[in-house]
């Protein structure tokens, strides 16, 4: 008979960042788990709060199921002896396992039989296994920062503090690190029991809610989120929704109350971010709106707990708010004292990395860098320069030194008021974007050439210097700068190659020790798979990846149509047999040189049939990947197919005489450096 398991990690308050991921991970673990060791379910649910994960499997099975497993031996030849008796290879074999060598067959391995056997492998209680199943849980699940504690060898993120474990009724008892499971667990903090006995998984979450913990994790959210909404609609506002905050703020409560503060309306007059970013970064408030989408002077925020004496708690976030928002406009005022130029030479006392320099001397590469891609992509724009010197000043102003997450949207305020071309405002802000996956993109030509030589910049300077990501480990993310490059470049449509814009950056390094060579090719094999991932990552076939691939000779914009246009025409047409042919080409031409063709040396009409048919279409095809209509050269290409493939069929490419291979050789070699201006069809694995 199935039963229903419960499994509840009791924790020491956990960092909300880190919960969802765990959740993640745990359930992919169990589920792995119990598929390898056989073991049945219905379904794995994991609910969390701050203070405890609970695994909760339904109708699992009371035993493993009974497994069949072939296992292979000895080769036929040393299984038996000269006289037909089993060898010493076969009985060493067979030990252990409680067959006879009378129940020994063979089948054949390669070239070579080999014995072989059936075991019928029963399977044992669940029960017995969950100790073993859990404490790999456990151990498995990393974090960024976790902890031993108590002289346990164990870690997680949290200190443990007790196990609950239940098949139906039966408390399963194990220990993992001195910590004995039971069927008693801990209502909420201040407001539930400490001992709550659980007699059935059945009835847990009932009693939880009894004691002010609401386990199940979207439900909570769902309530916060309800809650919110109610809050705003009393004041007359509209909740300012942020997915990012709502998550962290389920997972920092265990039975939500929302509520509303107040704060002064003169500190409206400041900047709405430096409002925002106090609220929701430092407080975790949610910001209201009026009908005009325009701040109020109120908030929303959550208590870990119920109502009682609500407008105590309500004073002391006012308090605490009231204090942040008196400090922002102590520094608005007094950074507006002087025009947003007079930070620039401060930005000497900020190291950006011993070896790379100042911020200040990025900020000068920056320039340096900007004009140089600007002449690249033939762009004439006359407040680049001063968009470039501007762009990393606000670092030294008050209001980013205290709240960093502003950087940019202060130098557009900033540079706005110190009577700025609005192009240099705006750029000064849109070279930090994207600033995480799925964020707007610079949309200005001043933002775009900003945003690309900062990022440039860094990445080529940290490889220049010998840094680069390793494993999991990228300290000054590189590898989201360099995502930050490639989307920019291919949905902004530059017509530039990355190679180039490479050398430009490198330009502005040169230490003694630097093999420039050496980190150009490094350079380009981290951009190439950060590419792949992102292709891969639209949905595009792996193999398609590979076959448009040449990220030195190509730019992502053009790879990124290549990729797309390449990839439908493989899943929508049958074109095994073309592609099985020009991989043909691919083959045997790889080593050979592309070159004139001497029709003199044709001993069979194929091979005048080929050359006249790819001369004719040569041209064409040549026009349309100037056009980029990749699809259409590559039907045009195989419009020859039956013309190679009479000439393969004809002929010997590698004759006796070198001429004749020669200029065979480089008939096909033309043929393919055409093929591989649109793609190395032979990297396709099927159609």
């Amino acid at each position: 008979m199935n039963k229903k398991l419960l499994f509840e990690i009791g924790t020491e308050e956990i960092p909300a960042r880190f919960i969802a991921k765990t959740k993640a991970d745990m359930k992919g673990y169990l589920e792995k788990t119990l598929k390898e060791l056989h073991i049945e379910y219905k379904s794995i649910e994991l609910k969390c709060t701050p203070r405890r994960f609970v695994v909760v499997i339904d109708e699992l099975a009371e035993n493993q199921a009974t497994v069949e497993e072939e296992l292979k031996g000895p080769a036929k030849k040393i299984a038996f002896d000269e006289n037909n008796n089993p060898s010493k290879a076969l009985l060493g074999f067979l030990k252990g396992k409680d067959i006879s060598p009378e129940e020994v067959y063979f089948k054949t391995v390669g070239k070579d039989e080999y014995a072989h056997i059936k075991l019928t492998k029963e399977g044992q209680a669940v029960k017995g296994l969950l100790k073993d199943i859990f404490e790999g849980m456990i151990k498995s699940t990393t974090f960024p920062k976790s902890m031993r504690w108590g002289g346990k060898n164990i870690r997680f993120v949290r200190p443990i503090r007790y196990f609950v474990c239940l098949m139906d009724e039966e408390v399963i008892d194990f220990e993992i690190e001195g910590i004995k499971t039971g069927n008693i667990t801990k209502g909420h903090r201040f407001l539930g029991s400490s001992e709550i006995v659980i007699n059935t998984p059945d009835e847990y979450e009932a009693k939880l809610k009894e004691n002010f913990v609401i386990l199940d994790d979207e439900q909570r959210k769902s309530l916060i989120l309800e809650q919110c909404k109610a809050v705003a609609d009393s004041l007359g506002g509209t909740l300012m929704m942020d997915e990012d905050l709502l998550e962290e703020v389920n997972y920092i409560v265990e039975y939500p109350t929302a509520f509303y503060g107040e704060f002064d309306e003169s500190y409206l007059s400041l900047p709405k971010e430096a409002i925002i970013t106090p609220m929701k970064e430092h407080q975790r408030y949610f910001p209201v709106l009026d009908a005009d989408g325009k701040l109020l002077n109120k908030f929303i925020t959550v208590r870990n707990g119920d109502s009682y004496a609500i407008d105590n708690v309500k004073r002391g976030n006012e308090k605490v708010l009231d204090a942040r928002l008196s400090d922002a406009l102590f520094f608005y005022h007094e950074d507006t004292k002087k025009p947003l130029e007079a930070y620039v030479e401060r930005l000497d006392t900020i190291v950006f990395q011993q070896k790379l320099g100042t911020i200040l001397d990025k900020t000068k590469r920056i320039q340096n860098l900007s004009e140089k891609i600007a002449k690249a992509l033939a762009l004439t724009l006359p407040n680049l320069d001063r968009a470039a010197y501007l762009s990393k000043a606000d670092l030294t102003t008050a209001m980013v030194f205290e709240f960093t997450e502003l950087q940019g949207i202060m130098g557009r305020y900033y540079a706005n008021l110190s009577n700025e071309p609005s192009e240099v405002a705006e750029a000064i802000y849109e070279h930090y974007l994207p600033r995480f996956a799925g964020d707007e993109l610079p949309s200005t030509n001043e933002g775009i050439i900003l945003a690309l030589s900062d990022r440039l910049d860094s990445v080529a300077g940290f490889f220049a210097i010998g840094i680069q990501p390793t494993g999991s480990q990228d300290p000054y993310a590189l590898r989201r700068q360099a995502l930050g490059i490639l989307n920019i470049m291919m949905e902004k449509k530059l017509d530039v190659r990355l190679f180039d814009l490479l050398d430009l950056a490198l330009e502005n390094f040169d230490f003694e020790d630097m093999d420039k060579q050496s980190v150009k090719s490094d350079l380009m094999s981290f951009f190439e798979l950060r590419l792949k991932n992102l292709f891969t990552d639209m949905g595009i076939r792996y193999d398609v990846v590979d076959a448009i691939i040449n990220i030195e000779d190509s730019n992502p914009f053009d790879l990124l149509i290549r990729a797309k246009d390449l990839d439908a025409w493989v899943k929508n047409n049958s074109v095994t047999e073309a592609l099985q042919t020009f991989s043909r080409i691919s083959n045997i031409s790889k080593e050979a040189v592309a070159g004139k063709v001497d029709e003199a040396l044709f001993a069979h009409d194929s091979e005048a049939k080929l050359n006249t048919a790819y001369n004719s279409i040569k041209a064409e095809v040549e026009a349309m990947l100037a056009r980029r209509e990749y699809v259409k050269a590559l039907e045009l290409l195989i419009s020859i197919k039956d013309s190679v493939d009479a000439f393969f069929d004809s002929v010997m490419i590698m004759d006796e005489n070198m001429d004749i291979r020669a200029n065979r050789l480089a008939m096909l070699s033309n043929i393919r450096t055409t093929m591989e201006s649109v793609a190395d069809l032979s990297k396709i694995v099927n159609a």
